[in-house]
């Protein structure tokens, strides 16, 4: 059960961070209200959000998953592997402290994102991607291990972050699509295939009663639906156009 989360708003150097995709320059207004219906839709799903100002020196950090893995047992700050974020966890790291008493670093010459940070009950999977590199994965290891959790590492061949082509949504369910619908790692969970079309939307996001899921893929809808899931669409055009997902948006704990 979650009950807190922090978000940051979107700075007016939003459109000149990190983007791969061809989608063109994201408008700030609506990135705006597109952040404000998504903070709403946190509060819908009971959390007490905290909300930070927006930092101009570093254009994605609206992107705040990446500065931290939470878990109610504790909190490990990470080392960004992208150059210019690197500083966005520090003011993420004092916040968190209001909340944690037991914070973890990871350290150089470690990266690790939080996007690349997935778990599944008493297991973690972390992804070895541009952004997390094998010595971030192996700290990260060591720490979980200390908290009695398990890990295994995931090579990444041509997604972002592992959250962008997987997600796990409780009950032993996972959301997959592209590289991760034939690996043998997520036997033991039900398997919800995304069409490639639907690929976005893989980056879904469950929280509490309900699944947060992009606007505007209905055949995952209505698999969703068919799971018995209580859905809350959010449109998340502007944050498409910079390799942003729901997820990305928050820490949740």
């Amino acid at each position: 059960m979650f009950k807190q989360a922090i978000v940051r708003k979107p700075c007016k150097n939003f459109q000149f961070g990190i983007s791969t995709s061809k989608l063109g320059k994201p408008n700030y207004q609506r990135v705006l209200l597109q952040h404000s219906k998504y903070i709403e839709a946190l509060r819908k799903c009971n959390l007490s959000v905290m909300e930070l100002k927006e930092d101009d020196r570093f254009p994605d950090s609206t992107f705040v998953e990446d500065t931290a893995v939470v878990d109610n047992k504790f909190a490990v700050i990470t080392n960004l592997g992208a150059k210019s974020r690197q500083g966005e966890e520090i003011e993420i790291s004092d916040k968190l402290k209001v909340y944690y008493n037991n914070i973890e670093s990871i350290r150089k010459p470690g990266m690790l994102e939080g996007g690349d940070v997935m778990k599944v009950e008493g297991h973690y999977y972390i992804g070895l991607s541009n952004r997390t590199n094998l010595e971030g994965a192996n700290q990260l290891s060591r720490i979980l291990k200390r908290y009695g959790y398990s890990s295994s590492t995931i090579p990444l061949k041509k997604v972002l972050h592992l959250k962008t082509g997987i997600s796990y949504l409780g009950d032993g369910v996972l959301l997959v699509s592209g590289e991760f619908k034939d690996r043998s790692d997520f036997r033991e969970c039900n398997l919800i295939e995304v069409q490639e079309s639907e690929a976005y939307a893989t980056n879904s996001l469950r929280i509490n009663e309900y699944v947060l899921i992009p606007k505007g893929y209905a055949n995952l809808k209505k698999q969703l639906l068919n799971f018995n899931f209580k859905v809350l669409e959010l449109e998340m055009s502007e944050f498409e156009k910079m390799d942003g997902g729901l997820s990305c948006l928050s820490l949740r704990f």
